[in-house]
């Protein structure tokens, strides 16, 4: 019986590179705001929570099957969204069902955490929420109007703060060649600013990708929006890389999108990552030629 058959998933189903080997358990179904220009994910749902006693009978079908579960992660998108003594009802849940279980983790987007409390975040955590997928994009907001991401850097990083001092590890994504040929610059600098204010425990860069049928595809094919080449996406990144002035922090290269794997800890990484991206430059016909990706 594979995990299809276990839990009553609708498809499609996401979830990060590192929760492959996670118990995925639809809390909710599809995104609440479901705007982002260059996101394609859950256009084909409609947001909307499970009934919390359906979750916890896939959760009761899930433990008869699997005598160790390691992590769980909540889907859908910004499962965060769902009202907080409910989320963490089911957190307490797992946690008493799958005692083993040493991560919890969940999307959660800015737009949606900046209503939430520190002390709802704290009741979050208290329940058995250990870590949340930020999904920061760009620090500019110019940029962040344009994709029509709902929230602007500022707002991103009190939300941010707020998850940092609830307890709650955060890991950003950011989204390199967001900014196109003609804003590359700002995106590096204002999102380096972004992550510099956040200090966040983990950066998840990835590289976009223009995905057909979403609107910022669409701009690609009007003139409307040029795509960043390679060679201007390692620029972007070697900017990025040379203003982080982070305390603690792991950079880690893990998504296909991605041209060159750069993984590291920073600041003491911060050369050895700077020297990856400029062996990538100098190998341009190897490193960053078309991609083609079967899978986001």
């Amino acid at each position: 019986m594979n995990m299809l058959e276990i839990m009553r998933y609708e498809e499609p189903l996401y979830r990060p590179p590192c929760e492959a080997g996670s118990l995925i358990v639809q809390v909710t179904l599809g995104c609440p705001h479901n705007r982002c220009a260059f996101c394609g994910m859950y256009k084909m749902k409609k947001y909307r929570v499970r009934d919390p006693e359906e979750v916890k009978a896939d959760l009761r079908r899930a433990r008869l099957v699997y005598r160790h579960v390691e992590s769980v992660f909540l889907a859908d998108g910004n499962t965060i969204a769902m009202n907080s003594d409910k989320l963490a009802d089911i957190l307490r849940y797992i946690r008493r069902l799958f005692p083993e279980v040493e991560r919890i983790s969940s999307y959660g987007g800015g737009r949606f955490l900046k209503g939430k409390s520190v002390e709802a975040l704290r009741k979050l955590k208290e329940a058995g929420l250990d870590i949340i997928y930020f999904g920061l994009e760009s620090g500019d907001d110019e940029i962040l109007k344009a994709v029509d991401k709902g929230v602007d850097s500022r707002d991103m990083v009190v939300a941010a703060r707020r998850v940092k001092e609830a307890g709650i590890l955060l890991s950003v994504y950011i989204l390199l060649g967001l900014g196109g040929e003609d804003r590359w610059r700002q995106h590096a600098e204002n999102t380096a600013r972004a992550l510099n204010a956040m200090q966040p425990h983990f950066i998840r860069p990835r590289t976009l990708y223009l995905l057909p049928g979403t609107p910022l595809f669409r701009e690609a094919q009007e003139g409307r929006f040029r795509e960043a080449s390679g060679e201007t996406v390692m620029r972007e990144l070697q900017i990025l890389l040379g203003r982080l002035e982070l305390e603690d922090a792991w950079f880690l290269s893990d998504h296909v999108s991605n041209y060159v794997p750069i993984y590291g800890h920073l600041p003491e990484d911060r050369e050895k990552m700077l020297a990856a991206v400029e062996m990538a430059m100098e190998k341009a016909d190897v490193y960053l030629g078309p991609r083609y990706l079967t899978s986001l």
